[in-house]
């Protein structure tokens, strides 16, 4: 079927602070995506739309989307998108893709979710996920930010457990591992450091990380992506690709800067 866009309604808007933000919208009943996926929203302007890649950060079963966001002053969209309020209107095309499946990773224990940023918006999905804690014994959730006021979800991933339908699948399994590098927060500093030196399976209490048990995903900046691909080549892990199956997968859309 080919690719449509259509105009969604915003529900709700909430600042994290002053560089992100995220907010709900409508979902056509039609649109179909898997947890991971991610589209292409936007706006019209100037009678044109201007379109960048978005994570859904609702899993595929809830009734509204959701979307994570930076805001950029001089952003073609976010310098627009950060300015909206319920009941405006916003572009979502029809046709979800993307990597950060679980289905294209070969089976294991322990699944890594590696996010810098906003590359938490494909992860949130997957947490609330039940299918992921059916396939992976352990679900490390890992989120590096610069500052405190950039770990967004929080309250979110820390009541999972409570949740009514899936609560009792995530006791026990899902792990949260927020790091800051530039203000004082109980766990500091890079990711890459922490999974590089050992201190990340350190401090959650698994074993070091080995190809036999350990699968990731990656969601972040470029460089993000580049430090850790070589972290994880240089102990034996590959890439998914096309047919494939590795032990990582890795998001290379990203929104505009």
């Amino acid at each position: 079927m080919a690719a449509t866009i259509r105009e969604e309604e915003v529900l709700s808007v909430h600042h994290w602070n002053d560089t992100l933000f995220s907010f709900t919208t409508t979902r056509d009943p039609a649109f179909r995506f898997e947890n991971g996926h991610f589209t292409m929203i936007g706006l019209q302007v100037e009678n044109k739309p201007l379109m960048r890649a978005y994570s859904m950060a609702s899993a595929n079963y809830e009734e509204q989307l959701e979307f994570f966001s930076i805001k950029v002053q001089d952003g073609a969209l976010t310098s627009r998108l950060q300015h909206l309020k319920p009941g405006d209107k916003v572009l979502v095309n029809s046709k979800p893709t993307g990597t950060l499946l679980l289905h294209r990773l070969k089976p294991g224990k322990h699944l890594y979710l590696l996010a810098t940023g906003t590359g938490l918006a494909p992860f949130m999905s997957i947490i609330k996920d039940p299918e992921t804690y059916e396939q992976y014994e352990k679900v490390i959730l890992t989120h590096g930010v610069r500052y405190k006021s950039e770990l967004a979800y929080q309250e979110i991933i820390q009541g999972l457990h409570e949740n009514e339908y899936f609560g009792e699948m995530v006791k026990g399994k899902l792990i949260y591992y927020p790091t800051v590098t530039r203000e004082e927060f109980p766990i500091q500093g890079r990711l890459t450091d922490a999974l590089e030196s050992g201190s990340l399976t350190k401090l959650i209490e698994l074993p070091e990380i080995n190809l036999e048990d350990d699968r990731f995903m990656l969601c972040g900046s470029p460089s993000m992506l580049k430090d850790f691909c070589k972290i994880l080549d240089a102990r034996g892990f590959t890439e998914t690709k096309r047919s494939d199956l590795g032990e990582y997968v890795i998001e290379r859309a990203f929104v505009e800067k």
